[in-house]
């Protein structure tokens, strides 16, 4: 017994030693308890089942899964693909494309390594086409509803509307490609990137008075069916915030409150006689329209043409002042036009090739042999 009264301490000693080994080692402040299990793992997981994502068109669809056999279709694709192309993801899930060559270039095979191996759709392409492909989701504008969307829904397509018309919806459809894709972090990064650009540039000319923001002509130049015409945008497009965001004001304003490009004649032109001409050309090239335009003398009497104030809007596979992701670009480009003092500082063709890079993943040799040759217009 007394050889057993002194083995009990004995005995306690040992299990608190063996207590205080098997709990976890306590974390210092700012450093994690268990180096083994601190860093979350990363994963492709779809979202939970049964997400529902609220489209361009306030409709609500709903997914089982992250869609991965995505079809791009339908009138004006190219600016509704470039900013989908601005998630990594876009390239191993969509399946199927329609045309996105406005005519001066085709952008997406300059960034998509797997473009040979998807279904590239013609204009002609049937609702029935796209849903035998067996697509879990097509994505269009909104303007394509009745063409696309609508027949494609009745054949048991899941369809989302996206527009990216405006700065405003570029926000609100970065963070439903951010659901779709199941990257919600990209489309933050994505959406603050574009407001910075704009709050670089609307900060800098908020101060300006009336008179100091110069009169503005914006027009796109057309030679369709051999006819020339000179046309106006709506005052709710991208080309007119462009405009005013960047500190000018547009002489149009009154002349066009409808929904698409309006003709206007030279009288008109002459009567606003702007301080500046920014050309757009979709398919002739856009240095070849200034130096027409500046050698005919009606245009000569101008204002813009006779302080050499006439620019040619940059491009390369496409113009930049649409609302394709380079509506960034072309802000600041405008800036540039309306107050080169303002925007000494800002180099075009740095921001260009900061575009590409970030935001596309390309690197210095491809934007150097992919978009540097393509690129003309007032750049410099």
């Amino acid at each position: 017994m007394k050889a057993l009264k002194q083995l009990i301490p004995v005995l306690l000693i040992l299990v608190i030693l063996m207590s205080a080994c098997a709990a976890p080692a306590a974390s210092t402040p700012g450093q994690p308890a268990n180096d083994a299990t601190e860093a979350p793992q990363t994963t492709d997981e779809p979202l939970p089942a049964g997400f529902t994502v609220t489209d361009g068109m306030g409709r609500t669809v709903a997914f089982d899964k992250t869609p991965s056999r995505i079809v791009l279709v339908g009138k004006s694709l190219f600016m509704v693909a470039d900013a989908i192309y601005l998630f990594p993801e876009a390239g191993k899930n969509i399946i199927a494309i329609g045309a996105t060559n406005q005519g001066s270039g085709n952008f997406i095979p300059l960034i998509d390594e797997t473009y040979a191996t998807k279904t590239v759709l013609d204009s002609n392409a049937s609702v029935e086409d796209i849903a035998a492909m067996q697509p879990d989701l097509v994505i269009t504008k909104s303007l394509n509803a009745e063409t696309y969307g609508t027949p494609l829904e009745q054949l048991g397509v899941p369809v989302i509307y996206l527009d990216f018309e405006s700065a405003e919806q570029y926000q609100r459809d970065l963070a439903t490609l951010g659901q779709i894709f199941n990257n919600p972090a990209k489309a933050e990064e994505l959406a603050a990137w574009f407001q910075g650009k704009v709050e670089a540039v609307s900060g800098v000319v908020a101060g300006l008075s009336e008179d100091q923001k110069p009169k503005t002509l914006l027009i796109y130049y057309s030679e369709k069916e051999g006819a020339i015409s000179f046309n106006v945008p709506p005052a709710s497009w991208m080309q007119t915030y462009m405009v005013e965001t960047a500190g000018g004001t547009p002489v149009w304003l009154d002349t066009n409150p409808g929904k698409g490009w309006a003709t206007v004649n030279i009288e008109q032109i002459a009567a606003w006689n702007p301080d500046v001409v920014l050309i757009v050309s979709y398919f002739k090239p856009v240095s070849e329209v200034v130096d027409l335009l500046k050698a005919d003398e009606q245009w000569q009497l101008l204002d813009a043409v006779k302080n050499n104030k006439m620019y040619g809007f940059p491009t390369d596979a496409y113009s930049w002042d649409q609302p394709d992701p380079r509506w960034a670009l072309g802000l600041q480009w405008v800036a540039t036009k309306l107050h080169p003092d303002l925007f000494a500082d800002l180099d075009i063709l740095a921001e260009t090739k900061a575009f590409y890079l970030d935001l596309y993943g390309m690197n210095e040799a491809a934007f150097t042999e992919k978009i540097e040759p393509i690129l003309i217009g007032d750049v410099k």
